[in-house]
Formats: C-alpha cells, sequence, structure tokens
C-alpha cells in the first residue's frame, strides 16, 4: 500500500470502509483497502457477492466513493481494482 502523505488519511478511509462494510456484508459481499496512491486515488477491492454483481458500478459510486470523499475530501477518485474500472 502507498503510504499516504497524511498520515491519518489511510485511517480516514478505512473507517468510512468499516461504516459501509455491514451493508455490503447483509449481502453477502465484502470490501478491502488496497492503496492509497500519491494522486489521491483510492483502490479497493470487493470481495464475495460484491465482486460480479451488477450493482458493484453503482454501490462504488453512490455508496463507497461518496463515503470515503465526505471523510477525506481530497481524495480525487476510488477505483475497485477487481472491477477494471474507474468511478
Amino acid at each position: 500500500m502507498t503510504r499516504p502523505t497524511d498520515p491519518q488519511l489511510e485511517q480516514r478511509v478505512q473507517d468510512a470502509l468499516s461504516d459501509l462494510r455491514p451493508f455490503l456484508e447483509a449481502d453477502g459481499g465484502d470490501i478491502t483497502l488496497e492503496e492509497i496512491t500519491a494522486e489521491g486515488v483510492v483502490r479497493v477491492r470487493l470481495h464475495g457477492a460484491c465482486r460480479g454483481c451488477a450493482m458493484s458500478p453503482m454501490t462504488m459510486k453512490a455508496g463507497v466513493e461518496e463515503a470515503i470523499k465526505r471523510v477525506a475530501p481530497e481524495i480525487r477518485s476510488v477505483e475497485a481494482v477487481n472491477m477494471g474500472q474507474a468511478v
């Protein structure tokens, strides 16, 4: 994982993911933080049912990206590494 310039940035992102995790787990999925780049891109990996779900792009945009940017406005974008697309 790339070391963030702000040492608390990673923790803020992890906290946002922790807040979302119960909703994903309820549908048989999960999410993990893979990387925070120097350019302000957060890369996450979706697991379980979330990985192949047709709603994953909407979950990424409306849920994950919004939650992360709320606690870390310096983040430019959020990408799911196993989906092969950025949101």
